[in-house]
């Protein structure tokens, strides 16, 4: 399910890290700001200002995260995307919200509906790597978080999520970020499946990767999955938007809202996505999705 974990330090993958260094640098320099997260750099470890020093080897060349803007603004749009679409589930009487693949995500300790419940699912080690962290940095723990840790070698979604208390039987949200693309497509799809087996009203939140058109773009996915590859975080699954969507209504989704990165950006940033360069390859393949029934 996630790709976040690290064994052989027992703590989060640099995919985890990336993203929670994109999005805490986010904070301080990107204006208008399109995803708020006051946490994410306590999490880390960091005063904001030394945000952009950590571009070195001892942090594994996580600095390109914090300097590539275009990155940061991906990261912040679909943790953007996920919560927005997170409170107008609430707003329609959801109390229940699963984020797959975790990893440092930080929503459950900014969550603002008190009565809305957040299960959060990742491998053990990456859990317990991140509740050390926040022992740590003093960020505690609300009653309305559940740990449900998930080793896939061993374990099964559905078996966790019941015995932490999850009810099959009641409405929910599922958010899913930065890891579909990690997954083989027959993974992705029983994944989607037991979510779509899930009582009514039901959402999920994803964000994917969009197959190669062009002899460019598949001359580019493929340098990137070798460089990924190359680090242990090899990417096995890529969709197009008519095939994912077909999917899904075959699974009984009936509303399919997607939208490509920089379209979704530039939403946020008010129609203009304003980028300081043109936008890679990498960014026009990430598209996020959400659906529901």
């Amino acid at each position: 399910m996630s790709s976040v974990v690290n064994m052989e330090n027992g703590g989060p993958s640099r995919t985890a890290l990336v993203t929670a260094y994109a999005r805490a640098y986010h904070q301080i320099v990107d204006q208008p700001q399109i995803f708020t997260d006051p946490l994410a750099a306590r999490l880390l470890g960091h005063a904001a200002e030394e945000l952009p020093r950590l571009g070195t080897a001892a942090t594994d060349r996580l600095g390109g995260a914090v300097t590539d803007r275009p990155r940061r603004l991906v990261f912040a749009s679909r943790a953007r995307f996920a919560e927005d679409a997170v409170a107008a589930a609430v707003a329609k009487g959801v109390r229940q919200v699963v984020i797959l693949g975790a990893g440092l995500d930080t929503f459950a300790y900014r969550n603002p509906h008190r009565d809305l419940h957040v299960f959060e699912v990742d491998h053990p080690a990456t859990q317990e790597w991140k509740r050390e962290r926040l022992a740590a940095t003093g960020i505690d723990s609300p009653d309305t978080l559940t740990f449900v840790p998930v080793d896939f070698e061993t374990h099964t979604l559905a078996t966790e999520l019941e015995a932490a208390g999850f009810s099959r039987t009641d409405p929910a949200v599922f958010v899913w970020l930065g890891v579909v693309y990690y997954l083989t497509p027959d993974a992705a799809h029983a994944t989607l499946a037991y979510i779509a087996g899930q009582a009514q009203p039901v959402e999920v939140v994803f964000d994917y990767l969009r197959s190669a058109t062009t002899d460019a773009e598949r001359a580019y996915q493929r340098a990137r999955a070798d460089r990924l590859a190359a680090v242990g975080e090899p990417l096995f699954s890529y969709f197009t938007p008519d095939g994912i969507a077909a999917q899904l209504r075959a699974l009984g989704f009936t509303d399919v809202e997607d939208h490509s990165a920089p379209d979704l950006i530039s939403g946020y940033l008010g129609g203009s996505a304003a980028f300081e360069s043109e936008p890679s390859p990498a960014l026009h393949a990430i598209r996020m999705l959400r659906a529901s029934r």
